[in-house]
């Protein structure tokens, strides 16, 4: 931890990761609206454009795993800020390519800087926040989970129409540099006594295995499930990600510790977020999609018809935050998946003739309703988690954060693609062959919202599972000298600072006592 920085480390490790975090994660929102302009310069159509977002998608894939281990090896201090440099010199450098094959390299390595961004930085802040804060840390995070997803599509549509393409990479700089000036000045260091040796062959098979599924869902719906570019790539990542489960568990120190699984807490609510995600990150998808071939409206409406589920989330934070310690995740998360589901059923109904003020309140009802999922579930997954396994579980959570969203997005484009976007044309013949007008296929979107819905549902029924007594640690406060015997107690993990218990960081471990690992 540097000498000279007086401030607060939780407070320091908030600001760093907040504005790291928005600039990632509006950066897989923002390049969207940019892919025709992008398509356009270079002379390729939508089919080819389409390589930019892959190959950013599957760098997260490769280099998420990789994180957990870097950070422990390194210091999350040192890994954090090498990946944002990555990260903001790669963004510069895809404002300035001058081909797409050049853009395409610099996309893949954006994706290495940001595929190690959020594990690392969120094993800072569950390291900073103690259990009974860590709600108060996942209510801080809201900002840029909510706001930065609805403000891609609004920024990246004036930035396109305003200046050029160029401008939605651009724009990651200045927050990139300010918070790799900030971090170099205040971020503390949190790493533990053994990072354990590098795991080559579990890093092979999770680059390979989570690359090759990756691909296949993100391009699946356009070149076709059945063929052979998607077939291969998904059976030979498949193939790896079982080889590298039983590899893994063999290992006395995997670089992916699967074992964290036998967590009941940790298990259930990582099984709960790949539903909520891929219903939540699904619906992002298709709902722009209904607005600007169904209805008509311009990129830059349909963002601003988009940003009412920002509003809610954030507003929802402030409710999900207080209820949190009195009622604990289970319900919350229940009622909050619950309700999307009611939400996502409802824009069903959606017909270009719907007030656009209805289809506002559906997207701020599912913003309001989806904090109190994202919240209590964050807050809740590493409760039952030593300090010293935090940097591995993180590198987990985060694992299937990406596959989560990926998954609902190729579900809901094949159900897009079975039904078909486009119903008939007006003055040709149905099916959308002949002349004429296009009319778009109000039951593919329906269909599409109805298959979000029931992903929300499923959530639901998996948190119903989620266990309010494993999570008590974060649900109230207590002394300090509680506080400091709690497995998830970052003290441990502090340089100069001894570690609390060895054993404790194992997962495994039979002496880990009531408040380590609740098997199922």
């Amino acid at each position: 931890m540097p000498r000279s920085s007086r401030l607060d480390p939780k407070t320091a490790v908030a600001v760093v990761f907040v504005a790291s975090l928005f600039m990632s994660i509006m950066d897989t929102t923002i390049v969207n609206v940019a892919l025709p302009s992008i398509g356009d310069q270079f002379h390729v159509g939508a089919a080819s454009v389409g390589i930019v977002n892959v190959g950013y998608l599957v760098s997260l894939a490769v280099f998420v795993p990789l994180s957990g281990w870097m950070g422990d090896r390194y210091g999350t201090r040192r890994v954090f800020l090498a990946a944002l440099a990555v990260f903001t010199a790669a963004s510069l450098l895809c404002g300035t390519a001058q081909s797409l094959d050049q853009l395409t390299l610099c996309r893949i390595a954006q994706g290495a800087g940001g595929g190690m961004l959020t594990p690392v930085g969120m094993t800072m802040l569950f390291r900073a926040f103690p259990p009974e804060e860590r709600m108060r840390a996942s209510r801080v995070l809201m900002v840029p989970t909510a706001v930065a997803p609805a403000l891609g599509p609004v920024l990246g549509g004036w930035l396109v129409d305003t200046l050029s393409w160029h401008w939605v990479f651009i724009v990651n700089v200045p927050i990139g540099i300010a918070a790799m000036l900030f971090g170099l000045l205040h971020l503390p260091d949190y790493r533990t006594e053994r990072a354990g040796r590098f795991d080559p062959a579990g890093f092979l098979l999770a680059a390979v295995g989570f690359g090759g599924v990756m691909y296949a869902l993100a391009e699946g719906a356009g070149k076709g499930w059945g063929s052979a570019g998607i077939v291969v790539p998904a059976v030979l990542g498949t193939a790896a990600l079982a080889a590298l489960v039983v590899v893994e568990l063999r290992l006395p120190e995997p670089m992916l510790d699967l074992r964290l699984f036998r967590d009941r807490l940790f298990r259930t609510v990582n099984l709960m977020s790949l539903a909520s995600g891929a219903a939540f990150l699904g619906m992002l998808y298709v709902f722009p999609l209904y607005y600007q071939d169904a209805v008509g409206a311009s990129a830059f409406r349909t963002g601003l018809n988009t940003f009412p589920e920002a509003i809610g989330v954030m507003i929802a934070s402030q409710l999900a935050g207080r209820l949190y310690p009195r009622i604990g995740p289970r319900r919350l998360i229940v009622t909050g998946a619950a309700g999307v589901a009611v939400m996502l059923a409802l824009m069903s109904r959606l017909t270009p003739e719907t007030s656009v003020w209805a289809a506002r309140a559906l997207m701020f009802g599912t913003g309001f309703c989806m904090a109190h999922v994202f919240m209590p579930a964050q807050t809740a997954a590493f409760a039952t988690i030593s300090g010293r396994a935090t940097g591995r579980a993180s590198t987990l959570y985060n694992a299937q954060r990406q596959l989560g969203p990926a998954a609902g997005v190729a579900l809901l484009g094949a159900v897009l693609a079975s039904g078909g976007t486009v119903a008939a044309r007006q003055g040709g013949m149905s099916g959308g062959t002949g002349g004429g007008t296009p009319v778009a296929n109000l039951t593919a979107y329906h269909a599409a919202f109805l298959t979000a819905a029931g992903l929300a549902a499923l959530a639901a029924v998996i948190a119903l599972f989620v266990s309010d007594r494993d999570a008590a640690p974060t649900m109230a406060p207590t002394g300090p000298a509680r506080t400091a015997e709690r497995a998830g107690d970052p003290t441990g993990d502090r340089p100069g600072d001894q570690p609390e218990d060895p054993a404790g960081s194992k997962i495994e471990a039979p002496a880990e006592g009531p408040r380590g690992v609740s098997s199922s």
